[in-house]
């Protein structure tokens, strides 16, 4: 483990690889599971703002339960999650051609909103819980990413370098830059 700030950072996220191919895996990972993804309480806050700029972006099946019940559900554990349609496909998520897209990220991509998509889908694989007063940063490792992690190991992208858009939009550059000082302090 690595302690940076308030991260304990485990050291899988470097020495494993990882490369996500969406023509391989087709988004699976907004259908499986046994739960909706992780929100943070300001992301909820964030989704009610903005679900009616989304809404066009919604299949039928995700409007309507986002109608029924909100932006977001509970977890068995109680923690915040996306709603699930049919205990499945997060609401949020779209069938288009022969993959799975998510609503919220097209609706930010055509520029109709500012907030890409919950944290923990722009960071998946890597998992953030909550530990004392620290964040563990994880990397879940789940058979449905067996390409992501041959792509990886092919193209030499660790699992780090792969999502350090989404590390930094969670801690910030300085945070990054941190970590890169061990990595190259890890290299000697």
């Amino acid at each position: 483990m690595l302690v940076i700030d308030n991260t304990l950072i485990s050291e899988d996220i470097f020495d494993c690889h990882f490369c996500c191919d969406m023509a391989a895996c087709k988004g699976i990972c907004c259908v499986e599971g046994d739960a909706g993804a992780p929100l943070e309480e300001e992301e909820v806050a964030i989704l009610e703002d903005i679900v009616d700029k989304i809404q066009p972006y919604l299949s039928k099946e995700g409007n309507s339960i986002i109608q029924k019940n909100g932006v977001f559900d509970y977890d068995v554990d109680g923690f915040l999650v996306t709603p699930l349609v049919n205990n499945a496909i997060c609401a949020f998520g779209v069938q288009k051609e022969d993959r799975i897209e998510c609503a919220i990220e097209n609706a930010f991509l055509d520029k109709k909103i500012n907030f890409q998509k919950p944290i923990s889908c722009h960071l998946y694989p890597i998992r953030i819980n909550k530990w004392n007063n620290y964040d563990t940063v994880d990397y879940h490792q789940w058979d449905i990413c067996k390409q992501a992690i041959i792509n990886g190991k092919q193209q030499n992208i660790s699992v780090f370098d792969f999502l350090q858009e989404p590390l930094t939009r969670k801690y910030g550059k300085e945070w990054i830059e941190k970590v890169k000082v061990f990595l190259k302090m890890r290299q000697l």
